[in-house]
């Protein structure tokens, strides 16, 4: 398996979680020292990437199949957000949106649909905000719908294999992620919930033999 973001909160809870199942998991992120000390620490294979290399983007998933003598899933864990009114938000802030949360997400799955194995997956967290995308959230949740889309027409394109296409709607968690906002200050939200606990179900689901999470 290969873990996209694998240095965030999400992503190093998806290697623990999967390293806990016996499955044997490549790790990717842009945070090379982090990285490093994850696969130090895990003895996981690792591969430095930037959301703004599309091209290197495309290549983590050919890299885990070689490293890992094949690959049997995907999962990308990487976003960003940005929070304000859409006539508040500079372009140059939708743009880093567009390209963290939707581009490259596509670019490190397009590259594993030739080399995922039939039965397998690919998957992304996109968010609840999907579904219902607050105010002050237009830039941010127009981004993760985009890869939502993506998502969904690719999973037609590759179910004669087998392959299941996950868009993971995780609903708000306590990860601290709204207070590492590019821009804008968060709506009042909820109290979030777990992310192991969220993370150890959506590793449950992905690594089952059967059902789809898109239909």
């Amino acid at each position: 398996m290969l873990v996209v973001g694998a240095t965030g909160e999400l992503g190093t809870h998806a290697v623990h979680g999967l390293l806990a199942r016996g499955a044997q998991p490549a790790v990717a992120g842009r945070d090379t020292a982090r990285l490093d000390a994850l696969a130090i620490r895990t003895g996981c294979p690792a591969f430095p990437i930037d959301a703004y290399d599309l091209d290197g983007c495309a290549r983590a998933a050919p890299w885990a199949a070689a490293a890992l003598g094949g690959l049997d899933g995907v999962l990308v864990a990487v976003g960003v957000p940005a929070f304000g009114s859409a006539d508040s938000v500079p372009d140059a802030v939708a743009e880093h949106l567009m390209t963290v949360n939707a581009l490259c997400p596509m670019a490190v799955l397009r590259g594993a649909v030739p080399v995922v194995r039939d039965g397998g997956f690919l998957a992304a967290i996109t968010g609840a905000i999907v579904e219902t995308p607050l105010m002050g959230t237009a830039d941010y949740a127009a981004a993760k719908s985009a890869l939502s889309v993506w998502l969904g027409v690719v999973s037609r394109e590759v179910r004669r294999r087998g392959v299941d296409v996950v868009d993971a709607r995780l609903p708000h968690m306590d990860t601290g992620f709204t207070t590492r906002a590019i821009a804008g200050s968060p709506p009042r939200l909820p109290a979030g919930a777990d992310p192991a606990t969220e993370m150890a179900a959506l590793l449950d689901r992905l690594l089952r033999p059967t059902g789809k999470w898109i239909t």
